[in-house]
């Protein structure tokens, strides 16, 4: 299982959310940089990079960070955060993102990740980020009330080959994974799951993989030391 530590940019800054409400934005590293060498160190392939900013209202303050971590951490970029149009799209590749996440774009124009699959591949993963089962928006401040497994078999539908599933009410609360969500979306796609919110302890590391998911992203736990990486990886397997 593919582990991604997780980095939230907003104003340049390394933060988290809790339950992903800006109130609670709070800085949790004092360098980008610095946070994404400490990864590489460990031995991860993958960092998950989430532009606030373009999430919440479509500016692009942390473009040169990320494009920064893709020219020299030697690490794969999964990036998200505001990807709405075809432009966008275009401005990850030429930064040298690996792997460009949309959310809100797939929610409001399905056409649009039909689109983007036809274009890259399996460089597009769709995010679908659920509050009680319901798939929420821009930057989670809204809800669609589409359900997020039948949004996730349209997806599977359009071609889509990764999805980025976060649980809202897990997200930044140390608290643990939604294993019966996820598990019933494993149970529903053939698409790469990618879990997302509340992996706290080896022992979620260990149970994820158990559940046959293709990976897992890891934030605040990398930065509150609930869990470490070294050995979180090791229970995780191979990375490429």
């Amino acid at each position: 299982m593919i582990l991604l530590p997780a980095i939230d940019l907003k104003d340049g800054r390394c933060v988290r959310l809790r339950k992903g409400s800006f109130d609670t934005v709070h800085q949790v590293a004092d360098s980008p940089e610095d946070t994404v060498a400490g990864f590489a160190a460990a031995g991860v392939e993958w960092v998950h990079m989430v532009d606030l900013d373009g999430a919440r209202d479509g500016t692009r303050k942390n473009a040169a960070l990320a494009a920064g971590v893709a020219a020299r951490s030697g690490l794969k970029v999964e990036l998200g955060g505001g990807m709405r149009s075809m432009a966008d799209l275009e401005a990850a590749d030429a930064m040298g993102v690996s792997r460009m996440v949309i959310g809100s774009a797939a929610v409001n124009d399905p056409g649009f990740a039909a689109r983007a699959v036809e274009r890259y591949g399996a460089r597009i993963a769709v995010g679908i980020d659920c509050l009680d089962g319901r798939v929420r928006t821009a930057g989670w401040e809204e809800d669609s009330g589409r359900d997020g497994v039948e949004f996730a078999r349209e997806m599977e539908e359009v071609g889509v080959k990764y999805i980025i599933y976060t649980d809202i009410a897990m997200d930044g609360m140390l608290s643990g994974p939604s294993f019966s969500q996820l598990e019933r979306l494993a149970g529903a796609v053939s698409c790469r799951i990618v879990a997302s919110g509340g992996v706290t302890t080896l022992e979620d590391v260990k149970k994820l993989r158990a559940l046959g998911l293709y990976g897992a992203i890891i934030g605040k736990a990398c930065y509150a030391g609930t869990l470490d990486l070294d050995a979180a990886l090791a229970a995780a397997g191979p990375q490429n």
